[in-house]
C-alpha cells in the first residue's frame, strides 16, 4: 500500500468488517467506526442466506407491466408508501429502464462476481475468528406452488444456468419436507449454498476478531472526509478528526450523503426490507427456502424461524408499515399450516439499491484514498467477505483477478 499505514473503516457491518479483517491480514492497521456498533444494521437483518445463486435482479423483463398490479394486491410482496413517491420518481425511473434482458443479463454477470461462490468467501473469512461456528452449509431451496411456476421463470433459471449452477427438481415437495403443505407442490433443490445461524451475532463475533488482532473500534457519526492535495487525510466523526490514510465508505443506504462530500451523486434509494421471527415454533423446516409466490424466504435459525423478503419504498424516515409484517406472517402460515410459536420480533430495515442494482466497489475518481463499498440490495450478507477482500486487494494494490469495471463508482459521475 506504499505509504498508507492506517485505513478507516466507516460502517460495520459485514461488508466493512469483512474488509478490516482482510486489511489486517494484509498487515494494515484499521479503524472500524460505526454509529451503532459491527452488526446492528441490515447485516442484522436480512434472511441469513449464503445465496450464491441470487444473481438475478429484481429488473427482470415483465417488471414493468406486473408492478402496478403487485401495489394493489394485499397478498403481494410490494409495497409503496404514496407520499413518498414525487421524491422515488427519479430514482424510479432509472431503476425501470434496467427491467429488459439486455440489462438484467449484465447485471447477473457482475454479481456472479460478487455472489457467485459465497460458502467459500465466508468460510475463509471467518477461519480462525471463532465466527466460523456461524456457517452453515446447506442447501437452499426454491418452493413453488407447482411445475408452472418453475417454468414460468424460465429466464432466471436460464441465467443460472449460464453461470454454471446446477439443481434438482423436486416434484412432490410436502412428501420431502412435510413442514409444506400442498401450496408448496415443487422445489427447486440447490447445492453449495449457506446460511449463518445468527447473523447480527455473526458480524459481532467477527468485530470482536477484529479488534482483538488490533482494530481500533469508534462509535460515532461520520458527517465528511478530511483532504489535503487530493488525498484522503481523516474523516470527522461527531466533531473529532480521526486521522488515516485512505478511508472506506460502507454504510449502506446511509452513504448517498457521504458520497455527496467526495463529489459523487450516487443513485440509491432504500429497499425496506422485513422480517418476522417466531421463537419456539412448533414446526422446523428441514432448511432454508425461497417461497417463490411471496418472495420471501424462510429460514431456520437458533430457536426460531426468521420469515425475511418483502420491498417496499418509503424513505429512510418513515416508521415501518404493519402490511407487510402481516404478509409474512399469512404467507408463512400458508406454507406451513398449523404453524405456532411463543414469542414474535419483527424488523425493518434498509436494504442500499442503486439503480443498476450493481454495488459500487472500487477508488472514488479524483480522491486519491477514498473507497466506496456498498450497493447491494437484498445480497449484501452473501456479497460482504468478497467485496472486503476486494477492497482490501485495491487498497493495498494487489490484483483482484477479476474485472472490476462494472462495480467503478466512476459510472455514476459528479
Amino acid at each position: 500500500m506504499n505509504d498508507q499505514k492506517t485505513v478507516a473503516i466507516v460502517g460495520a457491518g459485514i461488508v466493512g468488517v469483512s474488509t478490516a479483517i482482510w486489511l489486517q491480514r494484509a498487515g494494515v492497521q484499521v479503524i472500524l467506526i460505526d454509529r451503532a456498533g459491527p452488526g446492528e444494521g441490515t447485516s442484522y437483518g436480512n434472511a441469513g442466506i449464503l445465496a450464491s445463486s441470487s444473481i438475478v435482479p429484481v429488473t427482470v423483463p415483465g417488471l414493468l407491466r406486473k408492478a402496478p398490479g403487485m401495489l394493489f394486491d394485499r397478498n403481494q410482496p410490494l409495497f409503496l408508501k404514496w407520499g413518498y413517491l414525487p421524491r422515488l420518481m427519479p430514482w424510479l425511473v432509472k431503476y425501470l429502464r434496467n427491467a429488459n434482458a439486455t440489462d438484467a443479463t449484465r447485471i447477473a454477470d457482475a454479481l456472479y462476481g460478487v455472489l457467485g461462490d459465497s460458502l467459500a468467501d465466508h468460510q475463509a473469512l471467518a477461519d480462525g475468528t471463532g465466527a466460523e461456528a456461524y456457517i452453515r452449509p446447506t442447501d437452499y431451496l426454491y418452493g413453488y406452488s407447482s411445475r408452472a411456476g418453475y417454468i414460468a421463470d424460465k429466464f432466471t433459471w436460464d441465467l443460472r444456468r449460464k453461470h454454471g449452477f446446477e439443481w434438482g427438481e423436486i416434484d412432490d415437495f410436502p412428501a420431502h419436507d412435510p413442514a409444506f403443505s400442498p401450496e408448496v407442490g415443487f422445489a427447486i433443490n440447490m447445492k453449495n449454498h449457506g446460511m449463518i445461524r445468527s447473523p447480527g451475532d455473526y458480524v459481532q463475533s467477527l468485530a470482536a476478531h477484529a479488534e482483538a488482532q488490533g482494530a481500533q473500534m469508534v462509535k460515532a457519526d461520520v458527517t465528511d472526509v478530511v483532504r489535503e492535495g487530493g488525498q484522503v487525510t481523516g474523516v470527522r466523526a461527531s466533531g473529532d478528526t480521526i486521522a488515516c490514510d485512505a478511508m472506506v465508505l460502507a454504510t449502506g443506504v446511509w452513504s448517498k450523503a457521504l458520497s455527496a462530500k467526495l463529489g459523487m451523486s450516487v443513485p440509491l434509494e432504500s429497499e425496506r426490507g422485513y422480517h418476522v421471527e417466531l421463537w419456539d415454533p412448533n414446526i422446523i423446516p428441514k432448511g432454508p427456502i425461497m417461497i417463490a409466490s411471496g418472495k420471501f424466504v424462510v429460514t431456520p435459525m437458533d430457536g426460531r424461524l426468521r420469515m425475511a423478503g418483502v420491498v417496499e419504498f418509503g424513505g429512510l424516515d418513515a416508521p415501518p408499515s404493519e402490511a407487510p409484517f402481516q404478509l409474512l406472517k399469512r404467507q408463512a402460515m400458508a406454507a406451513m399450516p398449523g404453524l405456532e410459536w411463543k414469542n414474535e420480533e419483527r424488523w425493518m430495515g434498509h436494504r442500499p439499491a442503486p439503480t443498476d442494482s450493481i454495488p459500487l466497489i472500487g477508488e472514488v475518481s479524483g480522491v486519491k484514498g477514498a473507497f466506496m463499498g456498498f450497493g447491494h440490495q437484498h445480497v449484501g450478507l452473501t456479497g460482504g467477505p468478497k467485496t472486503g477482500h476486494m477492497l482490501a486487494q485495491l487498497i493495498t494494490g494487489q490484483k483482484t483477478n477479476m474485472d472490476m469495471t462494472p462495480f467503478d463508482p466512476a459510472r455514476f459521475g459528479s
